[in-house]
């Protein structure tokens, strides 16, 4: 969730600051983009996924400080959670050693990591949401020890002046209050990184845009939450409503939220960060001393704290980036539409499919974004995350489609088109879109099968649903090791 914080109380004079800082951001960043001072001859594309942790019997498990201690390695750390961890897998080229290299390294380090979880008692699960989390997981005390979180709980419950109220209607009714941003903690994601050049940013954001519905669809892996069955991903609307810093009368006043899927379409990766500061106040008002105007005076690399840090509180479904890597600056587009596992296969069949299928969005001579209306994206994301792989998107020249057609007409010939355009031949890209297209085939993906098993334990076992929810988990564990693509996964 960004770099860790101290404790603090903040003053009207620190969110003064803070603001003229981040001004004087905005104002270096836009000089920069004149001056083209940006890296863009290596893109590098990234992942960061984050997980669970559970006990032997499939509960929560609240030892991510204890495990992040026995892995000992900077790429893994806490999450909001302590029943979560996160891995932030080393950025590379799309296709340098080709799919297995990726997924050989990832396997690696996701084997060892739960090595060394085991050691302390716990168990790693890629999965948008534990099913086994009760209530009483998700309150004050499961929230991770770092400062930050704390600050920015503290934060989120000053602006909003009264408790969460999280709500959703599935299958059955979740309704429930909450003290705390813990139940965000809950929503555990996959998050693709692509590095882009300034001048094509505003095409890669907007494809991300258009396709965000198709990926959740695809990709759900979240249908049930504190025992409810709900949404197939449900991760969507928990994660919307538990960062919400608004009470009802301002969300009337047509206030944006801080969890966002945007409202237009854009024309710069600018457009993003300025209205960052046009619509959403300091939740973390640090000041950085670095004067971002004089550092680039003196022909370096401004960290440009204050932006990144404020960008870090708006959690954008696809969220612009500013870094620093190797003393260059650069531009990329997080997604972070999709949840967490099922398997290291799925994930990386999931990549292919984003990257292969904003390539070859970006490169069409009518681009989508042209011939469809932003909320129209927006409606497919919640459509699809409400219904799944079972859903009925808009796609331009098709109408209201169901998603496998669409996906098995229209989408996945372009994603062939984009990786190949990459430089990904057909034996590398043939099994990772595969992978994709059975699963449209087979109408299964995690969600479909977590709902399928859970249902055939409570029928069977004539058990209560968090003795099926339990028991269920310890099989996704299970065959989330074996690899295999869930749409393999057997429900007999």
């Amino acid at each position: 969730m960004g770099r860790d914080v101290p404790a603090l109380v903040f003053t009207r004079e620190d969110r003064r600051r803070y603001r003229i800082k981040m001004h004087e951001c905005l104002d270096a960043f836009a000089q920069m983009l004149r001056d083209e001072r940006f890296e863009a001859e290596r893109p590098q594309v990234g992942l960061e996924i984050e997980l669970n942790l559970v006990d032997d019997t499939a509960e929560p498990a609240m030892r991510n400080s204890d495990v992040l201690e026995a892995i000992t390695d900077p790429a893994w750390s806490t999450e909001l959670g302590r029943f979560n961890l996160e891995i932030n897998v080393p950025p590379r080229h799309l296709t340098a050693g080709g799919p297995d290299a990726w997924e050989s390294e990832i396997r690696d380090a996701l084997n060892h990591a739960d090595e060394r979880a085991k050691s302390v008692g716990t168990n790693l699960i890629m999965v948008g949401i534990l099913p086994t989390l009760r209530e009483q997981d998700v309150g004050e005390a499961a929230l991770s020890e770092n400062a930050r979180y704390r600050l920015i709980n503290d934060q989120v419950f000053a602006a909003r002046g009264e408790d969460l109220l999280i709500e959703v209607d599935g299958v059955d009714r979740l309704r429930t209050y909450s003290d705390t941003i813990t139940p965000e903690a809950a929503c555990t994601s996959t998050q693709f990184h692509l590095q882009v050049s300034p001048e094509e940013f505003a095409d890669y954001w907007n494809a991300a845009q258009a396709i965000a519905g198709v990926q959740v669809a695809v990709a759900a892996n979240s249908p049930f939450l504190l025992g409810k069955e709900l949404w197939h991903e449900t991760r969507i609307p928990l994660f919307e409503q538990a960062t919400d810093t608004r009470p009802q009368e301002i969300k009337v006043q047509g206030v944006r939220p801080r969890v966002w899927f945007g409202e237009r379409w854009i024309n710069s990766v600018f457009d993003l960060f300025e209205e960052n500061l046009r619509y959403f106040p300091a939740l973390l008002p640090l000041c950085d001393e670095q004067d971002p105007a004089q550092t680039l005076d003196r022909g370096d690399v401004p960290e440009l704290a204050e932006l990144t840090l404020h960008n870090g509180t708006i959690y954008r479904w696809n969220r612009p980036v500013y870094a620093i890597a190797h003393d260059l600056p650069h531009v990329r587009v997080e997604n972070r539409v999709l949840p967490a596992g099922p398997t290291v296969a799925d994930t990386l069949a999931n990549g292919a499919f984003y990257y292969g299928l904003t390539r070859a969005l970006v490169e069409e001579d009518r681009p989508v974004w042209s011939r469809m209306s932003f909320s129209a994206a927006e409606d497919n994301l919640h459509t699809a995350a409400r219904h799944g792989i079972d859903a009925r998107l808009y796609w331009p020249g098709m109408g209201e489609v169901p998603v496998p057609e669409l996906v098995l007409r229209r989408l996945l010939p372009l994603a062939h088109r984009g990786l190949e355009h990459s430089g990904m031949d057909e034996s590398w890209r043939e099994p990772l879109l595969g992978i994709i297209e059975q699963r449209c085939v087979a109408g299964r993906n995690g969600a479909v099968w977590q709902k399928e098993m859970c249902h055939r334990i409570e029928a069977s076992a004539r058990s209560g649903r968090h003795e099926a929810l339990r028991r269920m988990t310890q099989m996704y564990i299970d065959y989330m090791h074996l690899n295999a693509p869930v749409h393999t996964w057997p429900v007999d």
